[in-house]
This record gives structure tokens, C-alpha cells and sequence, in this order.
């Protein structure tokens, strides 16, 4: 196992070297660092990258001399070095950098390099933005490392998600007055112990406990919107995962739409991950009065119904005519709540006008991790005030006021 380049305490010399990585060699080098055989595959996969002209010294650019270059078994090669030689987080970064800077696109269409790269959440949104042009005899690998991306994301997500949602719909299905067949003996007894009567040995039960009749009336409709304009494509990946553990859940009905200026209903494929990821096109316009227009028509029970639209709200439709249309959604009954963005990477960019005309609205505007989704879902299947539930959660909802 080779060392980490992100040991805890660094001896030394141990500094010394990481500065000599990140600075590069000839007049940046600081003076008597030998690298080990290791380091010197570190310093090149480096220089191959971070050697760009005009960057000024030290790493990007600088002393640093070689380059990757754009051939497919050069470019394979160095992959293969850094997921050797680095960290994952650091591989991650590099590899980002290298399609940024060097323009690695199109050699990414290639299986022999897909299968090179370390499969993480930006190279996803990366094939993903990609997928309408990677020829048919790459789609097969380009599809591995989407799925290796989610289902690590699955693996992460599905047993919160599972809990939260099916005890959310567990107690809203409960009922203080419940029919015989409908009583839960378990919870009224332990609820009424104190109520235990010794000359009969029995319990005397105060109050009932129970569930009220599982029908389809009682069976929870989720509906995720999500905008695939190319600023949301981290959010989109997670909306696919979180839509195929739902999906598996028989306690919510769950519908899944994308949009940008067309909506494309992907129900069909919410099982899968992969297959919403691959039916999305992202990049585009946004119109997100079309889209809500296609969701409401969905709706057949307002009450037993939340809208999650996943958007940064910058409308390129009729703006006037989506809020109006929000309003309507929820002046049903539905529960409807704006997500901002659904991913780990702070807070995103947003129309703060359209937000702030949604909370005025009732309908809150916030950023939420991936980690905070379920809970979210189980406040909104509770029908909780989702702006407390935020608050609660140190999660800043947008204003309906906005400051001059």
C-alpha cells in the first residue's frame, strides 16, 4: 500500500516533499528533497496534467514540463497512475481538472479510457451531459461506471430512506378509533398497562390504538420534478437513486419527470437508476410552468399527494403563470416544497425573486444533502410545516420578503 499524500501528521521531511509535489521541480524545488520512485510517478502524473502555458510558477503550470498530451494509451496510463499513486479524493479532483483543462472529452468516449477512470459523482454528471453522443460500442462501459456511482449512492441512501418513509406513512396511517379488525393489540396494551386490572387479569384499555384501513386511499403519491438544465445535474443523479428506492417502496406511489423547455415522463424506468440517468439530456432552457402543468395533471388525490420540485428556479417560461400554477397545487391540498438543489455541494445559485415568490406562496424554497432528503419526505408525508422543518435543521429556506 503505497503512502497516503493525506497523512493526519506529516513528519518533516514528509512537508517538505508534499511542497515539492505541489510546487514542482527545477527553481521551485525546495532545496534537498529526494523523491522516492513513488513520489517521482506522483511529480510527473503532476506535470502531465498541471503544466499548461502562461500559468505562472509553481503547480498549475509553472516550472513543470511534459504534458498528457490527448492520445488514448498516454492519457489510460496516467489514469491508471493516479488511482494508483493518490488518494481517492485527490483522484477525483484530477481527474475533473484533467477534463477542465486538457479537453478529455472526447477520448472519454472511448471504453479503454472509461474503464481507466476512478467512477465517482462528477464523472457521472460528466457521461451524463455526454450521453447523447457516445457511440453505441462505449455505452456499455459508460453505463458500468454510472451504475458503480449509483449503487454506491443506493447502498449510502436506501436504508434511511426506507425507515423514514414507511414510518411516515405508518403514522399518518394510525387512528385513535380504530374498528376491531383494525387495533393494534401490541401498541394499545403496552399504551395501557397502567390501566391493568389484577382481580380480572386483564387490561382495561383507556384508548385505542390502531391503523385505519389499507386501502388505496390511504397510499401515499410522490411526485419528483426535476429540472436537467446543466447546473443541475449533481441533483439529478441523486433524484434518479432516490426515485428507484421509492419506487420499491409499496407504501408511496411515485411518478418521476424531468424537464427542461419539453417534459419527458421516466415512470417507466424509475427502477433503475441508470436509465433515468441515460434518458435525461442535460443542458438546455427550463420551463417549469409546463412542467408543473404536466404534474398537476397528474394528481388525483390532493391530500395523499407531495410535489417535490427539484429546480434552481431560474423560469425561462411564463414566471407570472408558475407561481400562479404552484399556488394552484397547493390551494388543492398537495404538498409542495422547492428544492433548490438535492446534493452535497453547498449552496447552489438561484433565482432568489422566483423563490421568494414561492414561499410567499406556502410553498418553501431550500437546498437540501441527499442525507436530509428522507427526513424531509417523512415531514412532508406528515404534512409538518416543511419551513420549520428546515429551520430546525440549520437549513436556510428562502425569504418571501426580498431585501431591496
Amino acid at each position: 500500500m503505497t503512502e497516503s499524500l493525506e497523512s493526519p501528521v506529516p513528519e518533516p521531511r514528509d512537508r517538505l516533499t508534499r511542497w515539492r509535489l505541489v510546487l514542482g521541480g527545477d527553481e521551485a524545488d525546495p532545496a534537498d528533497v529526494h523523491l522516492s520512485a513513488e513520489d517521482l510517478v506522483r511529480d510527473r502524473a503532476l506535470s502531465q496534467l498541471y503544466n499548461g502555458p502562461g500559468d505562472g510558477p509553481g503547480r498549475p503550470g509553472g516550472p513543470r514540463r511534459g504534458g498528457l498530451g490527448r492520445s488514448a494509451p498516454g492519457v489510460n496510463r496516467w489514469l491508471g497512475d493516479i488511482r494508483t499513486y493518490f488518494p481517492s479524493s485527490v483522484v477525483q479532483v484530477m481527474q475533473a481538472d484533467a477534463m477542465d483543462r486538457l479537453g478529455l472529452h472526447e477520448l472519454l468516449l472511448e471504453p479503454e479510457t472509461m474503464a481507466a477512470v476512478q467512477p465517482d459523482l462528477n464523472l457521472v454528471t460528466t457521461l451524463v451531459g455526454l450521453n447523447r453522443v457516445i457511440p453505441e460500442h462505449s455505452r456499455t462501459t459508460a453505463r458500468a461506471v454510472v451504475r458503480a456511482v449509483t449503487d454506491q449512492l443506493e447502498q449510502r441512501l436506501r436504508s434511511k430512506t426506507v425507515q423514514a418513509v414507511s414510518g411516515a406513512v405508518d403514522r399518518a396511517a394510525r387512528t385513535r378509533r380504530p374498528r376491531h379488525h383494525e387495533i393494534d393489540w401490541r401498541r394499545t396494551i403496552a399504551a395501557n398497562l397502567k390501566h391493568y386490572l389484577p382481580e380480572h387479569g386483564t387490561v382495561v384499555p383507556e384508548r385505542l390504538h390502531g391503523h385505519a384501513r389499507r386501502t388505496r386511499q390511504t397510499q401515499r403519491h410522490i411526485i419528483l420534478c426535476i429540472d436537467q438544465s446543466g447546473s443541475m445535474a449533481e441533483s439529478v443523479v441523486h433524484s434518479s437513486v432516490f426515485g428507484a428506492v421509492l419506487a420499491s417502496l409499496r407504501a408511496v406511489s411515485t411518478r418521476l419527470v424531468a424537464f427542461d423547455t419539453e417534459v419527458v415522463d421516466l415512470t417507466d424506468e424509475i427502477e433503475d437508476p441508470v436509465d433515468v440517468l441515460f434518458g435525461v439530456q442535460l443542458g438546455g432552457g427550463t420551463d417549469i410552468n409546463r412542467a408543473l402543468a404536466y404534474c398537476q395533471s397528474l394528481i388525483e388525490r390532493p391530500e395523499e399527494t407531495v410535489l417535490v420540485l427539484i429546480s434552481d428556479l431560474y423560469e425561462g417560461g411564463i414566471a407570472e403563470e408558475m407561481i400562479r400554477r404552484a399556488n394552484a397545487i397547493t390551494s388543492s391540498g398537495a404538498v409542495m416544497v422547492a428544492l433548490l438543489a438535492l446534493s452535497d455541494s453547498g449552496a447552489p445559485s438561484y433565482d432568489a425573486a422566483h423563490a421568494a415568490a414561492l414561499a410567499a406562496i406556502g410553498v418553501p424554497a431550500f437546498a437540501c444533502t441527499p442525507d436530509q432528503f428522507p427526513d424531509l419526505m417523512a415531514a412532508a408525508i406528515e404534512r409538518r410545516d416543511l419551513a420549520q422543518w428546515a429551520a430546525a435543521n440549520d437549513i436556510v429556506v428562502a425569504s418571501a420578503v426580498e431585501d431591496d
